[in-house]
């Protein structure tokens, strides 16, 4: 339910995520369910966003923190690492900012909830007396894989395969996460993932946006080593256990949203029939590539809802929209849930982000995965060889995934028997997913803990 301006809080989480639209949405959602059972929780996200956005998150509070680049964001900085390093100075001071500023009030800040890329935010937590809650937005497989690196207990480069952990199935190089699968990638990155470790054995809580079913064994191996709950799927509520009132969709968005075309579009197609091709908002291609995934998508002559951001406009093949506009649409941005959750969605052509590919998971829908990044990799692994909810494309010899390729992925997925099988295994995870949020579900529970804690703190005891 959601609680009234009246309504006696019995805690307050302030929540700072890591400033990009795939680490806000999931914070959010959990913030949303926290104040459902009756904590008061406000997300900080930086002056930046909080200026070039208009968030409508309902029941949860708005702050903000500066990240040392008010006025243009991470767009104004010179590298990643200058960012995450002026982000780490500015961010320690406003966020302790933040927290004496709720101090005067009548609901002063009882625990801080930060996303693991930014563990300094611990630091302050501590300093303040408050308790600590490491949100980790990536599965907890890679996760652990990073958690691995980071204590040395894997070397870099890796020199011989299959790369076997506990609790994990065995890894072929290109399953690990890019900064290990070519290792050198990204070097701000690849410090910033394992830099997620460096103290998160001070943290009272680690939750993990997963479901205990989805990856039971690598949680109950991890936990013995780092201990960690998890509190996912973050979807709105609607779409779950329909628990949270009002809570249909994520509520603050970097991209401007149009859902009437497309929605109005698939309404229009008969059930199971339409791809859906989306890679993330931080995806880019080449002038080749984006022509194969055109040519990939005309041949499998399925319907096919195709998001391709402004600025890769120019690399779709000239005349490509016209001449397939009986089969397709190309639009720019999508509602995402809203596109996942239609019967006319047979299959989710993406790049594996860990939120997508959870999204697709809850709504029961097989995938193709393209992976590109970071934990897009390990994801895809999951997909097809755990899950057995999808296939992963195969990479050619010039680095580049072929239209043949693309029209074989998608055909297995939309029309062979192999897709009725992943199809069948899609549903059972969204069974399972709903039941993990559920009153009395794992993740239920593990969020009921950390609830119990803040209001005991927040009473004084």
């Amino acid at each position: 339910m959601e609680l009234t301006k009246n309504k006696k809080y019995g805690g307050h989480i302030l929540a700072l995520p890591y400033p990009s639209q795939g680490h806000i949405n999931p914070m959010l959602q959990f913030c949303k369910r926290l104040v459902s059972k009756g904590l008061k929780t406000t997300l900080a996200i930086t002056n930046f966003i909080s200026n070039s956005t208009h968030p409508n998150p309902g029941s949860v509070g708005i702050d903000t923190v500066s990240d040392g680049f008010d006025k243009g964001g991470y767009a104004d900085a010179d590298s990643v690492a200058a960012y995450l390093e002026r982000f780490e100075q500015i961010g320690s001071k406003s966020l302790a900012d933040l927290i004496k500023k709720y101090e005067k009030s009548e609901f002063p800040i009882t625990c801080i909830m930060y996303d693991a890329f930014v563990p300094w935010a611990l630091d302050v937590a501590k300093k303040h007396g408050l308790i600590g809650a490491c949100f980790f937005t990536q599965a907890c497989a890679v996760n652990y894989i990073y958690y691995y690196v980071h204590h040395g207990k894997l070397t870099l480069p890796i020199s011989s395969t299959p790369v076997k952990l506990s609790g994990l199935p065995e890894l072929e190089l290109r399953d690990m996460p890019s900064f290990f699968y070519v290792h050198g990638t990204y070097p701000a990155y690849f410090e910033m993932v394992l830099n997620q470790f460096t103290n998160v054995d001070k943290a009272d809580y680690v939750f993990v946006n997963s479901f205990y079913k989805l990856e039971a064994e690598v949680v109950d191996t991890m936990s013995k080593i780092s201990p960690l709950s998890t509190i996912g799927p973050t979807l709105p509520s609607f779409y779950m256990d329909n628990r949270v009132e009002n809570d249909i969709e994520y509520g603050l968005n970097l991209f401007h949203v149009d859902s009437s075309t497309c929605i109005n579009w698939l309404n229009t197609k008969p059930e199971g029939s339409v791809v859906y091709a989306a890679f993330g908002s931080m995806s880019t291609f080449d002038d080749k590539q984006m022509e194969e995934i055109a040519e990939g998508l005309k041949a499998t002559n399925s319907y096919f809802l195709w998001v391709v951001k402004t600025s890769q406009e120019s690399k779709i093949p000239k005349k490509f929209i016209e001449e397939n506009s009986e089969k397709g649409l190309v639009i720019n941005w999508s509602p995402q849930l809203q596109v996942l959750s239609n019967k006319a969605i047979g299959c989710f052509f993406s790049h594996g982000g860990w939120n997508s590919t959870v999204e697709a998971l809850v709504f029961g829908v097989p995938m193709v995965v393209m992976p590109q990044w970071t934990d897009q990799t390990t994801n895809a692994k999951f997909v097809q060889d755990v899950w057995s909810v999808g296939v992963r494309v195969k990479v050619n010899e010039n680095g580049i995934v072929g239209r043949e390729e693309i029209e074989e992925c998608v055909r297995i997925v939309l029309q062979g028997e192999e897709g009725k099988e992943m199809k069948k295994n899609a549903l059972k995870w969204k069974d399972l997913a709903k039941e993990a949020v559920q009153e009395g579900g794992t993740s239920d529970k593990n969020v009921e803990e950390l609830v119990s804690k803040c209001i005991r703190k927040f009473d004084g005891q």
